[in-house]
C-alpha cells in the first residue's frame, strides 16, 4: 500500500528529520516537498545524501492552493506560521501539525501518541506535541494517573540540545555563542507552557496552577532531558512500577532503574523515563529523555500518522538509536 505524503517546511530541521524517515517508511511514498527559502531546489540540493528516489523532486512554494493529490501532510513551520494556511487544506488530506498552532484547538487531536494512542487513531487533524511536552508529559504519565504526586506542584528543569531552536538563522544560536555555553530562556512564558498545564490537568484530574517551567539550551546538537521536581510519599518502586505497567504495551517508551541520558535516544523515537523519590521529604524526582527531533518532533509525528492511517505503529520507526 502507497500512502501519498508532503512535507511543508522540509528544509528546516524537523522537516528534515521527517523527510530521514519517511525516505525508509515501508508505506509512505514522499511526493510534495515544499519550503520557502529553499523552493525551486531539488531536495538533493539540500540533502545530498537523500535516496536516488527522492533527489530530483523540486521543492516547491508552500501554497494550499497547489497541493498535489496527498493522503497526509506534514507541517513543519514556526509557531504562528502555520494556522491561517493549513486551514485551506482540503477535508480529505490528513494533517499531522509539527508546529504550535494547533496544540489544544478545537477540532485537533493532540498527539501524545504513546499516551493516548486510541484518541488519535482515525482523525485527520493531529497537533503533535512539542519536544518539552514529550520528554516531560510521558515521565509525569503515570505518576498522575495513579495519584503518586499533586500535580500543583511539579518544577521542570528542562535541557535541549540546539537543534530544539530551530533553524532560523538567528545569530545568537551559532556555534560561537552556544560553544561551552549554557542559556536558560522562555522564562515564565515558553510556547510549550500551557500545554504542559493542560495535559497535567487532564491526567490528573487537578489543577497545575503552581507548575514551573525552565528550559535551557546546552552545547550539543540533539537530545533533550526533563529533570522533574514533584510533592508526593511515594517510593522510588511505587514510580517504577507505576511506569511499567503504565507502558507495558508501549513499544517506544523504556522505564529504566539509573538515570537515563540524552545519548540513549539520538536519532530515535524512544523515550527513556525514571525515578527517584524520599518519601520521608515528599519529594519524587521524575526523569524523561527524548531525541527532540525524534520523539520530541518528527519521530512522534510519523507515529502520529501512523495512528491515523491504520497502519501498524513502529512502521518506518523502529530502527536503534544512533551510537555512539
Amino acid at each position: 500500500m502507497s500512502i501519498r505524503v508532503g512535507i511543508v517546511g522540509i528544509s528546516g530541521f524537523g522537516g528534515g528529520e521527517a523527510l530521514r524517515l519517511i525516505a525508509s517508511h515501508p508505506s509512505f511514498e514522499l511526493v510534495y516537498a515544499a519550503g520557502d527559502s529553499s523552493a525551486s531546489s531539488r531536495l538533493r540540493d539540500r540533502f545530498p545524501g537523500v535516496p536516488t528516489k527522492l533527489a530530483e523532486l523540486v521543492i516547491e512554494k508552500w501554497d494550499p492552493a497547489t497541493l498535489p493529490k496527498l493522503d497526509v501532510l506534514f507541517a513543519s513551520l514556526p509557531t504562528g506560521a502555520s494556522a491561517e494556511a493549513l486551514a485551506r487544506v482540503p477535508q480529505d488530506v490528513k494533517i499531522v501539525d509539527i508546529g504550535g498552532d494547533h496544540r489544544y484547538v478545537e477540532g485537533w487531536a493532540y498527539g501524545l501518541a504513546d499516551i493516548w494512542p486510541a484518541q488519535i487513531e482515525g482523525r485527520t487533524r493531529i497537533a503533535n506535541p512539542g519536544c518539552f511536552p514529550a520528554a516531560t508529559l510521558n515521565a509525569l504519565a503515570p505518576l498522575l494517573v495513579n495519584k503518586l504526586i499533586e500535580p500543583g506542584n511539579i518544577v521542570i528543569d528542562a535541557k535541549t540540545g540546539i537543534s530544539g531552536a530551530g533553524r532560523g538563522g538567528d545569530s545568537k544560536f551559532g556555534y560561537a555563542e552556544s560553544n561551552e555555553n549554557l542559556v536558560p530562556y522562555g522564562l515564565l512564558k515558553h510556547v510549550h507552557m500551557p500545554e504542559i498545564a493542560k495535559t497535567i490537568e487532564r491526567l490528573s484530574g487537578g489543577s497545575a496552577a503552581g507548575l514551573v517551567f525552565t528550559p535551557h539550551l546546552v552545547p550539543m546538537t540533539r537530545g533533550l532531558l526533563a529533570t522533574i521536581y514533584c510533592r508526593g510519599r511515594a517510593t522510588t518502586e511505587q514510580c517504577l512500577d507505576a511506569a511499567r505497567r503504565f507502558y507495558a504495551e508501549r513499544a517506544f517508551v523504556r522505564v529504566t532503574d539509573k538515570p537515563p541520558q540524552t545519548k540513549w535516544a539520538t536519532g530515535s523515537n524512544l523515550a527513556f523515563v525514571s525515578y527517584a523519590a524520599d518519601p520521608e521529604r515528599d519529594l519524587v524526582i521524575a526523569m524523561g529523555v527524548v531525541d527532540n527531533l525524534g520523539k520530541g518532533a518528527a519521530g512522534q509525528a510519523l507515529q502520529n500518522a501512523n495512528l491515523i492511517c491504520g497502519l501498524p505503529e513502529t512502521a518506518g520507526l523502529d530502527g536503534a538509536p544512533v551510537w555512539p
